[in-house]
């Protein structure tokens, strides 16, 4: 992950690097699953988490752009 070696370890965009790359993960397990199951409502369930999951993703990566009025002002 090179977000990990650009940033030193007190920078936020460290850790965000890393918790965005397990999200993503997450997410792209929680698909496979679908997959795996024929109960629909666990299907709901699993793509609403993958959803949910890159939602949160997206997140990250707006705090790490400054993207979004409310990390405009942050410190990092």
């Amino acid at each position: 992950m090179a977000d990990r070696v650009q940033y030193g370890e007190n920078d936020p965009r460290h850790h965000t690097a890393k918790l965005k790359q397990m999200l993503r993960d997450v997410a792209a397990h929680a698909r496979e699953d679908v997959g795996k199951v024929s109960d629909p409502k666990a299907q709901a369930l699993f793509e609403t988490t993958a959803e949910v999951l890159l939602g949160l993703e997206k997140a990250y990566q707006d705090f790490e752009d400054r993207n979004e009025r409310a990390w405009k002002g942050a410190a990092g």
